[in-house]
């Protein structure tokens, strides 16, 4: 796996509009449940390819997020949209909707074995920023790529209002 570039100087985001924020994760609460769990995780992983493989399912990206310890797993989204989002949610012909009733048949008799939980944000324009210095983009600039900081100015309020009058 080759490391992305450092880029050497200081970047934002180039997201336009308004941005849309998924996060998703679990928490194992029994080890050895893994009939209960294990699934819940490849599901995941087969929905994220599904997902990334799909240039027009609106995801625009994805990272692992650290901390809870090595029970609590979760993953940070960028959507184009809510919309988009929520289409493949509901989609009969992906993997979420079988993975989802699959899920919902195991966790009836799990004992609390695995629990999940998500949130979603519609961030609207102007209302995010974000500032990338000597690293490869992360989070929105990852999704979204990256401009130089100069354009939506140097200060954090001057990016923030830069982003206020932009839509997709």
């Amino acid at each position: 796996m080759s490391v992305p570039p450092v880029s050497g100087h200081r970047v934002t985001a180039a997201a336009d509009g308004d941005v849309v924020v998924f996060l998703i994760g679990m928490r194992i609460n029994r080890w050895r449940a893994v009939r209960h769990w294990l699934p819940a995780v490849v599901g995941m992983l087969r929905m994220l390819k599904e997902l990334s493989q799909d240039g027009e399912s609106g995801l625009l990206g994805h990272r692992g997020l650290g901390g809870g310890g090595s029970r609590v797993h979760s993953i940070v989204q960028y959507w184009e949209s809510s919309e988009k989002l929520l289409a493949y949610a509901s989609d009969q012909g992906g993997q979420h909707r079988p993975a989802w009733a699959a899920f919902n048949r195991r966790v009836r008799g799990s004992e609390g074995a695995v629990g999940i939980w998500h949130e979603t944000y519609v961030v609207p324009a102007g209302s995010y920023e974000s500032i990338y210095i000597d690293m490869p983009p992360a989070g929105l600039g990852e999704a979204w790529g990256v401009e130089p900081v100069s354009r939506r100015g140097e200060r954090a309020a001057q990016r923030l209002e830069s982003g206020a009058g932009r839509r997709r």
